[in-house]
């Protein structure tokens, strides 16, 4: 098969054993790049479109920062200084990933503190209900470079009119959905949540619940930012209006009993890492293939594992079950060269199951200091597609 080759060595400590179904990717070299904004996490409703968070950038016309740029002493954008922190909406129309229409719906106003940022994250659109969930960040250009420290996990906003309007979580990022705190040196377990990708309006969900995965730290005394982190997370939760902030109604894994089927709990302190590797993941996403009966998980971490101005890897894991065990397909050293938010749409993964797209965003580092090349061609600051082929 003809197509870009990317080298495929883990680092030598990497602890996910080689996939015996798949032995690589290839890219095509087929690319599009939409708007000059990130975060981009879509997903696939009823209606066919695709609906997706943004944030920290322009998209139609309309600017929104996830910080406050008078408190970070910052003005990117030509925003007001005194413009809160923001997120987005969008609507993207479109079956082609070549050829897509992304539609602005506006931003939406949330106050990080006692933190200094709140991004995007856990967006969900199923039974005409839009999940909207943001995470908390702090310490941007601190000691690591950039968002030195991963915040709790707020909760999620709904919208019940396609991102029109909205309802306001009733947590705070003081008083977040799990209790979680990342103040006074201590570390979160479920930082940046995203729901797993069951296809269109959820269909593909075994049991009904919305899954979730995370990245945080592997101990309140361990270590996570906005991009890497020590472990993976995994939760659930049937999503309803009445269910979705209401932490009493999630489960949680943890861990496997003798017979190697998956423990879930309501107790949040018995909750166990799904992967873990101190230092050496970040954030992750998951899509069910469902031609194929399998789950791809993207994680993208810092090269070097620390530094978040750097390169970044992106890990390619496959598994027959979300609760695993999880193998390695591919690892895309320096890949964008720093691609970052990788996730795989649902929508474009074609009926042989091996041909699909990747979305990420790319080389923010040329907003704020030295820039990063583009490779594969078609990385940029905005929303990537980027196509490939798993090979067995």
């Amino acid at each position: 098969m003809t197509g870009v080759e990317w080298s495929n060595e883990p680092p030598p400590d990497c602890p996910f054993p080689r996939s015996s179904a798949f032995s690589r990717l290839i890219l095509s070299g087929r690319s599009a790049t939409y708007t000059d904004a990130d975060t981009w996490y879509p997903s696939w409703a009823a209606d066919g479109d695709l609906y997706s968070p943004w944030t920290d950038g322009v998209v139609d016309g309309q600017a929104c920062l996830s910080f406050h740029q008078r408190r970070m002493n910052m003005h990117l954008f030509d925003l007001d200084p005194d413009t809160p922190a923001s997120t987005g909406q969008a609507r993207i129309v479109g079956d082609d990933p070549l050829h897509l229409e992304i539609v602005n719906l506006g931003t939406f106003a949330s106050d990080p503190a006692p933190y200094d940022g709140r991004y995007p994250g856990g967006s969900l659109v199923h039974d005409g209900v839009w999940y909207y969930g943001t995470y908390t960040l702090d310490d941007i250009d601190g000691a690591c470079g950039n968002w030195c420290t991963l915040g709790p996990f707020v909760g999620f906003r709904t919208s019940t009119d396609n991102g029109r309007t909205w309802v306001e979580t009733p947590h705070t990022p003081a008083s977040p959905l799990f209790g979680e705190s990342a103040l006074n040196g201590t570390r979160v377990l479920i930082g940046a949540p995203h729901v797993v990708d069951f296809g269109r309006n959820l269909e593909h969900s075994p049991d009904g619940y919305a899954y979730i995965l995370a990245h945080g730290a592997s101990g309140r005394d361990g270590w996570a930012n906005w991009i890497a982190g020590d472990a993976v997370y995994l939760l659930r939760v049937k999503p309803l209006l009445e269910t979705i902030n209401d932490a009493s109604a999630y489960e949680f894994f943890a861990g496997h009993d003798p017979d190697r089927q998956p423990r879930w709990t309501s107790d949040q302190r018995a909750m166990q890492p799904l992967l873990r590797w101190d230092r050496h993941l970040g954030c992750v996403t998951a899509t069910y293939d469902a031609p194929l009966q399998r789950y791809l998980m993207c994680v993208s971490r810092p090269s070097d594992g620390y530094n978040s101005l750097g390169t970044y890897d992106t890990l390619l894991l496959e598994a027959q079950a979300l609760t695993g065990p999880w193998r390695l397909v591919h690892y895309l050293r320096q890949f964008g060269r720093q691609a970052y938010f990788v996730n795989i749409l649902s929508k474009f993964i074609a009926p042989d199951g091996l041909r699909m797209w990747l979305c990420y965003s790319a080389n923010f580092s040329g907003l704020v200091g030295k820039p990063h090349a583009s490779d594969p061609p078609g990385s940029r600051y905005g929303m990537c597609l980027q196509e490939f082929t798993l090979l067995r």
